[in-house]
C-alpha cells in the first residue's frame, strides 16, 4: 500500500468503453465512470480523465454511414463528436456537483517547453480548485491520432494519457480498456493464460507480449499501452491496465489491490 492517503490520479477511457457498436455514446458506461471518478474526487484525489471517443460519436451524431476515409472529414466528425461528449461530461458531473473543464491538446503543445510549463501550471489551477480536467487530442486541428505515426510526440490517446500524467506529475495512471490487463499470451487464442498483476519493469519478454490495435471504434492496442507505460513508469507514476467494464475496480485499484496489470515506476519497490 502506498504511504500517501490521496493521489492524483489520470484516468484514460478508450472508446470501446465509451461508446456501443453504433459508435453512439454508452451511456450507462458513462453514467458508471463519472459517479466513481466524483467520488473519488470527493474523498481528496485530484482526477484528471483523459477520454476518447469523438470520431466515433461525431459519426454517429451526423449519421454517417460509416467512420469517414478522409482526413478533413474525420477531423470534422471530431469536431462534432467532442461538442457531444463534453456536454454529456458537463451535464453527468454537475449531477454530482462535479466542475469540468476542457483541455484539447496537439502534440506541438506538449512538445515545446514554453507551451508544456503553461499546460502544467493550467492542469494545477484546476486541479487546486477541485475542477476535473478532460483531456483529449485536438483532433480538428491535428492528425497526430487520426494517422497514427504522423507525429513524434502524441498518436494515441494511451499516448497522451501518459504525458498527461508525467506534466501533471501523477501518482497514478489508470487505462480503461476493454481488456482486463497483459497476459502471458493471447487470451482468445490461449484460453490458459495467465494475467500478469505486476510488472517492474519493461523487459523484452514483456514487450514481446503486445499485439495489435484493438476494436474498430479505437486505434490503441497492447504496445501503445506498453508504451504509455515506459513514459509513465519513468517519470515516477504506477500505470494500471483494467477492465472499463467494471467501474467500481477503481476504487480498489487505488487502494492498491491487484486489478487489472500494475506497471511499477522507476524506484518503487514492488509491494
Amino acid at each position: 500500500m502506498w504511504k500517501k492517503t490521496c493521489y492524483r490520479i489520470v484516468v484514460k477511457v478508450g472508446t470501446s468503453t465509451l461508446t456501443h457498436d453504433t459508435g453512439s455514446l454508452n451511456l450507462q458506461s458513462m453514467e458508471r465512470l463519472i459517479r466513481v471518478l466524483a467520488d473519488l474526487s470527493g474523498y481528496g484525489h485530484e482526477v484528471i480523465l483523459v477520454s476518447s471517443g469523438a470520431i466515433a460519436v461525431g459519426t454517429a451524431k451526423l449519421s454517417l454511414p460509416e467512420r469517414p476515409k478522409e482526413l478533413r472529414m474525420k477531423q470534422a466528425a471530431a469536431a462534432v463528436g467532442q461538442c457531444r461528449i463534453m456536454h454529456i461530461y458537463d451535464k453527468l458531473f454537475s449531477e454530482y456537483n462535479r466542475s469540468v473543464a476542457q483541455i484539447l491538446l496537439t502534440g506541438d503543445d506538449v512538445d515545446d517547453p514554453v507551451r508544456a510549463e503553461h499546460l502544467s501550471n493550467t492542469f494545477s489551477a484546476l486541479l487546486e480548485m477541485g475542477v476535473i480536467p478532460v483531456v483529449n487530442e485536438n483532433d480538428s486541428v491535428s492528425s497526430a491520432e487520426i494517422e497514427t505515426g504522423r507525429h513524434k510526440v502524441l498518436g494515441d490517446n494511451d499516448t497522451l494519457s501518459a504525458i498527461v500524467a508525467k506534466l501533471c506529475n501523477a501518482d497514478l495512471l489508470i487505462l480503461l480498456s476493454d481488456i482486463d490487463g497483459l497476459y502471458e499470451a493471447d487470451p482468445h487464442t490461449h484460453p490458459e493464460a495467465q494475467l500478469i498483476h505486476r510488472v517492474p519493469a519493461l523487459t523484452p519478454e514483456i514487450l514481446e507480449m503486445a499485439g495489435g490495435a484493438g476494436t474498430w471504434r479505437g486505434t490503441g492496442g497492447m504496445a501503445t499501452k506498453l508504451s504509455a507505460a515506459r513514459i509513465a513508469m519513468g517519470a515516477g507514476c504506477d500505470m494500471v491496465i483494467t477492465n472499463g467494464a467494471r467501474m467500481d475496480d477503481l476504487y480498489r485499484i487505488v487502494a492498491g489491490e491487484d486489478i487489472g496489470t500494475r506497471f511499477l515506476a522507476s524506484g518503487r519497490e514492488e509491494h
